[in-house]
């Protein structure tokens, strides 16, 4: 059997091992990434790669400071803000919602925060009679394209990791000046795009029929919100630890250092996360069993796993074949560097998770020669999870639409969030490497 058919073989046993692991959800990605493994070691002989003990350990501490401040009340204080914030004008809600979802993510450094804020688009949209399809969609495309923007999200956290073995000279703020702007203007771009899809709200058959039903009641904002005495104090803490971590990201002399080597951000980033918990609790008063019970805590450490699994499983897989992609890649990748951008976004289809795309991924991008800001530039290409309507923000969008108009087509790809997800993603990545282009 020629090498060719057994890469080939191998290939396969990852594909089944993500189309398994993603159709049993949760910690199946991790779990079956990991069974994978087992058969590309045992079976296929190839040597394991390091698993990303880094990465997993920066996700891990940004989990830990995020489930504490919701159990702190800081993330129903966040939300409260939201809904005010949305109510100023509701006619515009189709470009404030994705702003706010893509400002809650970047602040906290996780797409999940969008299952709080989705029921509140809904509502406002409807109470205006705009479409809600319209901020519903888009707003889950920003709170997508912000996780490849936040600082402290675990697919940057993945980025920085890959890219600092390679050059240690790149800084998190290399990142953050083209990877903020590029999502940024895309999301924005999307949402202008989306002012005009679809027919009016009023016009719509399917809302027509609920409405005739006595299926839709328009629900009235409770203006009364107890907020936990602690909340507002945790939200101060860790905006000011995400501050910190953007500062050391960003001034070298700052980094405490040891005989002329500076701390490395995964470290930073790991303490100062971890300190922000822990002074949260200490000045919110919060019961440290209640970080366990949120939502956040269980979600993230499935993230975690996730990565274990799978971005070990491809790191052995892509490092025991590099020479092969090396010499299958590389011509096609010198001469045009954004065709990687298609791997990953592929991929990130697959893996439903952009950090586990980057650890997948990267590394092979960073071996072929590509250079690294044009690596930067293509880092909202992992957001390609859209593509197939099964992400749990994309079911929850369409469930809080009590109105029917966030929908799945009849063939499964045409639904709400393609147009817009494919628009801000193309569009960021264009952005990023103009962005590249001025910066470096």
């Amino acid at each position: 059997m020629n090498d060719t058919v057994i890469i080939l073989l191998e290939f396969l046993v990852v594909l089944a091992a993500i189309f398994i692991g993603a159709r049993k959800g949760g910690l199946g990605l991790g779990i079956f990434g990991g069974l994978g493994l087992a058969v590309l070691v045992f079976v296929f002989k190839l040597q394991p790669q390091s698993p990303p003990v880094d990465v997993m350990l920066m996700i891990v501490a940004v989990i830990t400071a995020a489930s504490t401040l919701q159990a702190a009340g800081g993330i129903n204080y966040m939300i409260h803000l939201a809904e005010r914030l949305l109510r100023v004008y509701p006619p515009a809600i189709t470009i404030v919602a994705p702003l706010v979802s893509y400002l809650f993510t970047f602040v906290a450094g996780t797409g999940h925060i969008a299952y709080a804020l989705l029921p509140i688009i809904s509502e406002v949209a409807t109470e205006a009679k705009v479409r809600p399809e319209r901020p519903m969609s888009i707003s889950v495309i920003a709170s997508q394209q912000a996780i490849t923007a936040s600082p402290i999200s675990a697919a940057t956290a993945a980025l920085l990791g890959v890219i600092m073995m390679k050059n240690a000279d790149i800084q998190l703020m290399d990142i953050l000046m083209i990877s903020i702007p590029a999502t940024l203007i895309g999301v924005i771009v999307a949402a202008i795009v989306e002012m005009f899809v679809g027919i009016d709200l009023e016009k719509d058959p399917v809302y027509k029929e609920r409405i005739k039903e006595g299926l839709i009641k328009i629900k009235k904002s409770n203006e009364e919100v107890k907020i936990n005495p602690g909340a507002r104090l945790s939200v101060v803490i860790f905006l000011l630890s995400v501050v910190a971590i953007v500062l050391f990201g960003s001034v070298e002399s700052i980094k405490p250092s040891w005989n002329g080597v500076p701390m490395g951000m995964p470290h930073i980033l790991e303490i100062i996360m971890l300190t922000a918990a822990g002074l949260i609790l200490i000045f919110t008063r919060t019961h440290v069993d209640k970080i366990v019970s949120g939502s956040i805590f269980p979600a993230g450490m499935q993230a975690v796993i996730a990565i274990f699994g799978i971005a070990w499983m491809g790191d052995t897989f892509f490092g025991g074949n590099l020479e092969f992609f090396k010499g299958l890649l590389t011509d096609m990748v010198t001469e045009h560097p954004w065709t990687f951008a298609i791997a990953l976004f592929v991929m990130s289809i697959m893996l439903f998770s952009q950090a586990a795309t980057v650890r997948a991924l990267m590394p092979l991008g960073v071996s072929l020669g590509i250079p690294i800001p044009s690596i930067i530039a293509m880092f909202p290409a992992v957001n390609g999870y859209f593509f197939i309507p099964n992400y749990p923000t994309i079911i929850a969008a369409i469930n809080f639409d009590r109105t029917g108009t966030t929908r799945i087509g009849k063939f499964i790809v045409n639904h709400s969030f393609q147009l817009p997800g494919f628009i801000a993603t193309i569009v960021a990545v264009v952005i990023g490497f103009g962005m590249a282009y001025l910066i470096f």
